[in-house]
């Protein structure tokens, strides 16, 4: 089995937030959605787990972080063009999120961000397919 990633991030309304996010064109898995969690599908093997905050806060000891004050992570997310980049942006923004910066364009490299309906930070990049290789 390959490896998978599932990235848990608290949510205050989750049918609001995975509304918001199959705006962006993301799906959800059944199998692991119910009232206290929905399992969003980002690809074959990564997933993002939103989570009721009371179903987060069974699996951390800690208080969950304020995203108005601080940022707890920063999940980036590769798009196969710069127009794929804006296109997600200006959905997650159409959709009620809204941008987490300018955007940064290094010829090779291309980035924008937004954040969530709850203020978690997704950066989305393209790279020049001939800069990763050297």
């Amino acid at each position: 089995m390959p490896q998978m990633i599932f990235l848990n991030l608290p949510v205050k309304d989750l049918p609001r937030s995975t509304a918001f996010f199959q705006a962006l064109g993301f799906s959800f898995n059944p199998q692991f959605t119910d009232d206290t969690a929905a399992c969003m599908v980002i690809s074959d093997t990564i997933f993002a787990m939103l989570l009721t905050h009371a179903k987060f806060e069974s699996f951390s000891p800690k208080p969950i972080a304020d995203t108005n004050e601080s940022i707890e992570v920063l999940t980036c997310l590769s798009r196969e063009s710069r127009t794929d980049v804006d296109a997600i942006v200006k959905a997650a923004v159409a959709a009620g999120g809204s941008t987490y910066n300018a955007p940064q364009d290094h010829g090779f490299m291309y980035g924008h961000g937004f954040r969530d309906l709850d203020g978690h930070v997704w950066e989305v990049m393209w790279m020049d397919p001939a800069a990763v290789q050297g």
